[in-house]
């Protein structure tokens, strides 16, 4: 074959020998891998660049006549079946067996699994093909970045069995992971909603194979139940003033505060505790799932290496009790939640050994945004953001250095 003109004629040709195949499994997971290359390049929307290339390839390919033609169609249709003209795909004459089993599956299982901190939680479904001569049964997994919000990996493979046996195994050996049976609709739901996100950023994770295994995973998300109502949505509404109010109220009434000698702060220091207290909540609330309770040693690094430089202006004093003040929280909310005492004790030596590269980022400002730099250097040189006049003479005398620096 020579040189492909188009890109429907390189998928072509990647899928000269779709037919050779021996199941539909492998014939899905070949179809799906080809349409990840079309996902992963996708710069928005990438679910929807997949459909119109579906679309696209159908059309164009709707005379041809060869094995590979007259098989991938099909299968693509199965994976895309939102696609225009996928519902009028039919295998050809000279399509191998298993064609006609494309897409035709059925769950046979779902549980969920993931650290107790609430970082990450992964989904396991099993399916069977409704007729043996689909192929093997097999599982897909797919595993959830709560911290960033996305579908961060997916993974298909089998059998089911073996793969059921070494998660539990690993769960049950591990305090810090659980395991449990889980309702499809709910899988339904929250990898669906993660997904979403993923298809629309501009850059995926760079390790696993969510590219490829992308429209097999659609396609059998599609055989779950749909959500009901029964179904609860998750807690993703930041707290409101009132909320914050009682809740910093219980925390500095707790023994977490009292062990960290906060209920004793008074005087100037007063001030900068509910100023490191409003952070940790306006952290939590930065988050797709906005969770106050929710501390991990990477929450915590997420916040102390990172969201805290870039979002907020700290005095002496406030950088000197941030530490303390998130140690507390973080043991306070371990505690409220029920975690571990080894998971908590985790999150607290964590965060101890982040304080000498905290302090260091406080120190150089390296992390800072531009609109931080700013308000640092501006309460730097004394001047008083509640004084309009003196505000508006500090940026004249600096207009050149603001417009440099970007802010």
């Amino acid at each position: 074959m020579g040189t492909p003109q188009t890109p429907y004629d390189a998928v072509l040709h990647a899928a000269r020998d779709v037919a050779k195949l021996e199941n539909a499994l492998d014939a899905e997971m070949l179809g799906a891998a080809l349409l990840g290359s079309v996902y992963a390049v996708a710069e928005t929307d990438r679910d929807a660049a997949v459909r119109d290339f579906v679309t696209g390839f159908l059309a164009a390919t709707s005379r041809r006549r060869s094995a590979a033609a007259t098989t991938i169609r099909p299968v693509f249709a199965a994976l895309v079946p939102d696609a225009d003209g996928a519902a009028r795909v039919r295998p050809g004459a000279t399509a191998p067996d298993w064609a006609a089993h494309l897409g035709r599956v059925h769950l046979t299982g779902c549980w969920s699994y993931g650290d107790v901190y609430g970082d990450q939680t992964s989904y396991l479904a099993t399916f069977a093909y409704d007729d043996p001569a689909g192929g093997p049964a097999h599982a897909v997994v797919t595993l959830l970045d709560h911290n960033i919000g996305i579908t961060k990996d997916v993974f298909v493979g089998g059998p089911p069995e073996r793969i059921l046996d070494q998660v539990r195994q690993m769960c049950a050996g591990d305090e810090l992971t659980w395991f449990r049976e889980e309702e499809p609709a709910r899988m339904h739901a929250e990898v669906g909603r993660h997904l979403a996100i993923t298809d629309g950023m501009g850059e995926l994770p760079g390790e696993g194979s969510l590219a490829t295994d992308r429209a097999l995973l659609g396609a059998r998300l599609a055989r779950l139940p749909h959500p009901t109502r029964s179904v609860p949505a998750p807690a993703a509404e930041p707290l409101t003033a009132a909320e914050r109010t009682e809740l910093i109220r219980r925390f500095l009434a707790s023994p977490e505060a009292t062990r960290f000698g906060l209920d004793a702060v008074d005087g100037a220091e007063l001030a900068s505790l509910h100023f490191c207290l409003s952070l940790l909540l306006d952290h939590a609330a930065s988050f797709p799932d906005a969770d106050p309770m929710r501390w991990s040693p990477t929450v915590a690094g997420l916040f102390l290496l990172d969201w805290v430089h870039r979002r907020a202006v700290l005095d002496m004093d406030d950088a000197a009790l941030l530490p303390r003040v998130l140690r507390s929280w973080a043991a306070y909310a371990a505690r409220k939640r029920g975690l571990p005492e080894r998971a908590a004790a985790q999150t607290d030596t964590a965060i101890e050994e982040m304080v000498p590269e905290f302090a260091r980022l406080y120190s150089t400002g390296e992390r800072r945004s531009p609109a931080t730099a700013a308000v640092a250097q501006l309460m730097a040189d004394g001047v008083d953001p509640d004084d309009p006049a003196a505000l508006d003479a500090w940026i004249e005398a600096n207009r050149h250095r603001l417009a440099d620096d970007g802010a």
